[in-house]
């Protein structure tokens, strides 16, 4: 597994590089509730979330942008991990 040290603070690269596809190209530049939906289930690969994964999911959700459908979703889905 791969990683990126943003200000100090270690990330997990291939989550940060989905949300980054996830905004570019086609569509308005927001994550969707589906690539919401992808992200989360993307850090869920193994047995469950790490610590970096979610200081990763928290960094995209402070990040990036995101539709109000997909911010109340991804959020809600924060709160309980």
């Amino acid at each position: 597994m791969a990683y990126v040290t943003i200000d100090g603070n270690k990330y997990e690269k291939e989550l940060l590089e989905l949300a980054k596809a996830h905004t570019t190209g086609r569509g308005e530049g927001k994550i969707s509730k589906d690539e919401a939906a992808d992200l989360l289930k993307s850090a869920n690969d193994g047995q469950g979330i790490t610590g970096t994964e979610l200081d990763t999911l928290k960094y995209i959700r402070a990040t990036f942008d995101f539709t109000d459908a997909a911010a109340t979703y991804f959020d809600a889905e924060l709160d309980k991990l």
